[in-house]
């Protein structure tokens, strides 16, 4: 499973789970040592088939690191996180002392819209997240979000995979864009301003921090806690929570989805 610099395929079919992670590091000079021990530790370790694949990016304000790992199914997860996380986490705390795990989310992605045609690899994620009232509410976010970019796409949004939280809670917006310029030229203005304000008028929807500022109170084994209660912000939309920027460290893949017959085709396509 050789380390690669591509993002993740967030469109394969074959991911019913997605599960995100935010590590929070005691400084930025950290952030590669912390993302370089995750990787290592699968690595140099058995994986089950159902581990897909895991990308590592590093926050651009140098607080954390964000692990993004797809899985086909919670069960095979979980019974990873009982019997072989303590022990891969308690090495990796040996190597880089400091850090600190809110917790992991636990999503499937829902849509994606992606522009016709080829375009350039992306070169930054953002991830916009919101609260939501249950499954309705998250879905009317993910097909507002689709149908309204499908009409009129973001210039430099390479790609927005919406993800849904598995307890109806939360929707996240994987974002692929062109770079920071383009996320910044776009920000606030024409397409992107109007997205916003039709998102703003969806009831039981609200943004939220994406990521939480403090630990759990004691990690549990599956490393899951609920709670998302601040944020390590960069800003971003007027109205909007200031929103995390990251650049991708690296990916692992373990099962490439054309192998499985499952990585979708068409950007369009839910």
């Amino acid at each position: 499973m050789p380390r690669t610099t591509d993002f993740p395929d967030a469109r394969r079919r074959d991911a019913a789970t997605v599960l995100v992670s935010p590590w929070l590091v005691p400084a930025a000079a950290l952030q590669r040592a912390a993302a370089d021990s995750v990787l290592a530790e699968w690595e140099h370790q058995k994986r089950p088939d159902a581990m897909l694949a895991l990308t590592t990016f590093l926050s651009t304000d140098g607080s954390h690191v964000l692990n993004y790992a797809q899985w086909t199914d919670d069960g095979a997860h979980r019974e990873w996180a009982r019997t072989v996380r303590p022990a891969a986490v308690g090495r990796i705390d040996a190597t880089v002392t400091g850090i600190r795990r809110p917790g992991l989310t636990r999503y499937r992605r829902h849509r994606s819209h992606v522009p016709e045609g080829p375009g350039p690899r992306p070169a930054l994620l953002v991830t916009p997240a919101f609260a939501t009232t249950g499954p309705d509410a998250q879905r009317a976010l993910a097909d507002t979000v689709v149908g309204t970019l499908d009409r009129e796409p973001v210039p430099g949004l390479l790609g927005v995979h919406v993800h849904l939280s598995q307890d109806g809670a939360r929707v996240l917006l994987y974002q692929e864009w062109a770079g920071a310029s383009a996320c910044r030229e776009s920000t606030g203005h024409g397409a992107s301003a109007r997205l916003t304000a039709t998102i703003q008028a969806l009831e039981g929807v609200s943004p939220t921090p994406a990521i939480s500022a403090a630990p759990a109170s004691a990690d549990p084994p599956t490393g899951e806690h609920p709670d998302v209660p601040e944020a390590h912000d960069v800003p971003d939309a007027p109205g909007l929570p200031d929103v995390p920027q990251y650049r991708l460290h690296a990916s692992l893949l373990n099962i490439p989805a054309a192998a499985a017959g499952t990585a979708a085709t068409d950007g369009r396509q839910p």
